[in-house]
């Protein structure tokens, strides 16, 4: 549901394409971290950047600010997309059941008036 491919687009492109063309583990330890799999994921588009390390990123990779905003923003809308269409198809369904359910209901109460007077169908 959560959306990290532009910021996992725009990431490895700058890493592979930096005049250094750090490796997963070197930009990994040059922003903190003990090994390749955080930068990994990144690029997998597993997870995003935490906030905290946007301006270490910015910095180590020569990405304008400006570039990972949109990035991030682009990622944020889809999200928001995708959450919202399955919070609209998962009403639709729970409109769908309940509507089953009363169909079901009103079945069973005829069932049960049948039962009662025999009659009932004829009369009604």
């Amino acid at each position: 549901m959560r959306c990290f491919e532009n910021i996992a687009k725009l990431i490895r492109t700058k890493r592979i394409n930096h005049p250094k063309s750090f490796s997963q583990s070197e930009l990994s330890s040059l922003l903190g971290y003990k090994n390749g799999q955080f930068i990994s994921n990144v690029e997998r588009a597993l997870c995003n950047i935490p906030l905290k390390m946007l301006g270490k990123v910015s910095e180590v990779l020569d990405i304008h600010p400006n570039d990972l905003k949109r990035a991030m923003s682009s990622d944020l809308d889809r999200t928001l997309d995708n959450y919202l269409t399955y919070s609209q198809s998962e009403n639709l369904v729970e409109e769908v059941r309940v509507g089953e359910t009363r169909t079901q209901e009103t079945t069973v109460a005829e069932v049960k008036e049948s039962e009662v007077r025999p009659d009932w169908k004829q009369a009604g």
